[in-house]
């Protein structure tokens, strides 16, 4: 499936990218990480997006009320993996999952915990960094819902 990049990181503008693909769609199904905002007004943002760009199409949002990657941080072998650096020893200050529901700022200490498996420097560790989104990405598509996760 062709991927295009969202000039505009809304979800009006993500669904501007998706609705250029052109292919039909029985059901949208937008994720949007609840945050600070609630889940009320990130139905309402998603709701309001929908019938901006995608009028009548089927939609459902996916509202976590913590963030993604607070179960991320609990999978040492996918960060590690992640990091490119799957055999690692580095020790790496992994959650209990009640410690990961109750972070404040899971995205900081997945980013810490990916830079540190890595186990790079310098240049490359800056590099490293500023692909973070990417490494994330690569997560989600390898997190095994049976895994430490579940």
């Amino acid at each position: 499936m062709e991927t295009l990049p969202s000039p505009d990181r809304t979800v009006a503008g993500k669904l501007m990218s998706i609705k250029k693909l052109g292919a039909p769609y029985d059901l949208v199904v937008v994720h949007r990480d609840a945050d600070g905002a609630g889940r009320g007004p990130r139905f309402n943002e998603i709701s309001d997006a929908i019938d901006q760009v995608m009028p009548g199409t089927s939609w459902a949002g996916a509202i976590p009320v913590r963030m993604t990657e607070a179960w991320l941080v609990l999978d040492e072998t996918l960060i590690r993996s992640a990091a490119g650096n799957p055999n690692g020893k580095m020790p790496l200050d992994i959650p209990t999952w009640k410690q990961a529901e109750r972070l404040a700022d899971p995205k900081t200490l997945l980013r810490d915990l990916l830079v540190e498996a890595s186990g790079l420097t310098g240049r490359r560790r800056k590099n490293f960094i500023s692909r973070l989104s990417h490494h994330r990405s690569q997560m989600l598509e390898l997190l095994d819902p049976s895994g430490p996760v579940r």
